[in-house]
């Protein structure tokens, strides 16, 4: 009976560990998102749903795009649907009304965003982000609102390259993003709300001695012939690129848009705010982020995130 008892002891505390494993995994989290926003939105969450799950977790993620818009796109979008309910201008591509989709989940966390163009002007923001904000409260009161605040362009691309003449037209990236900083924070605090800091890790990581992207000296544009291109090593952004029209080879610089590079580093910045978890140590890499590179990128997420907080 003891040799019986004794065994079963052992058997228990051989158990114990394992119980305790269980115990403190942390349970799956699930986020929904709506992110009200254009073509810098789905850039910055193109991996975020890969990014999530590569962690335990899941998201529940949809987008109302509208190109190359801030909030007063959105606001005409809205104004077109009241007046006229099957007016094709009030819809985004699902066929529905802003006011339809942010009652189509109960939404934990919702997007809006100022156009890149003009995001250095913290004038171009009123009245219609909190305009938009308080539409989006209206609907969805449950829902926290957050600002994402969008990136500098790259350092050579034509805006700083060819500057503009014009008074308040950022003539380097630094410039824009000292702007584009100062804006969305500014913005943020008018409306008591938090900024998912992509920007700002954009910038930390663009200008990082090691890791920041340097136009390549060698690379001539006007010179240049199909299909060669300069090294863009480190970019962030979509760069040089050939482009066929007509029939046509023509060399194009898009120096605004995120690569997949920058996709990610967005979708990193996007999951830690999100999830209150490190993306320092995340296993998913999209392809060509080799693992040092990677490993930069989520500590530049993490160091943006922490200083948010």
């Amino acid at each position: 009976m003891l040799t019986r008892r004794f065994a079963l002891l052992l058997l228990g505390l051989a158990l114990l560990p394992v119980v305790a494993i269980a115990q403190d995994k942390p349970k799956q989290k699930t986020v929904r998102l709506l992110t009200v926003g254009n073509s810098f939105s789905q850039n910055a969450t193109k991996y975020l749903d890969k990014i999530v799950e590569a962690d335990g977790n899941a998201i529940v993620h949809h987008r109302c795009v509208i190109g190359g818009s801030g909030p007063d796109q959105h606001l005409a979008k809205i104004t077109a649907h009241e007046k006229d309910p099957k007016d094709k201008a009030g819809l985004y591509g699902t066929g529905k009304s802003l006011a339809e989709e942010l009652v189509a989940e109960k939404w934990d966390v919702i997007t809006i965003q100022q156009a890149s163009i003009k995001s250095h002007d913290l004038a171009t923001y009123k009245p219609g982000m909190k305009t938009l904000y308080e539409y989006i409260k209206k609907h969805a009161p449950a829902s926290e609102v957050v600002i994402h605040q969008t990136w500098a362009y790259r350092v050579d691309d034509p805006r700083f390259t060819k500057p503009s003449d014009k008074a308040g037209e950022p003539k380097t990236q630094k410039e824009m993003y000292d702007g584009l900083s100062d804006a969305y924070r500014t913005i943020a605090k008018e409306l008591g709300v938090r900024y998912i800091p992509v920007g700002d890790a954009f910038y930390a990581a663009d200008t990082d001695a090691k890791w920041g992207y340097k136009p390549d000296p060698k690379f001539d544009p006007k010179t240049a012939t199909a299909p060669a291109l300069p090294d863009q090593k480190h970019s962030l952004h979509v760069g040089w690129r050939w482009a066929t029209a007509n029939g046509k080879q023509t060399l194009q610089m898009d120096g605004h848009h995120a690569n997949s590079t920058g996709e990610y580093l967005g979708g990193l910045v996007f999951y830690e705010f999100l999830n209150g978890r490190s993306a320092a140590g995340n296993t998913f890499r999209p392809a060509g982020v080799d693992e040092d590179y990677g490993r930069f990128l989520q500590e530049t997420a993490h160091k943006a995130v922490e200083r948010v907080k």
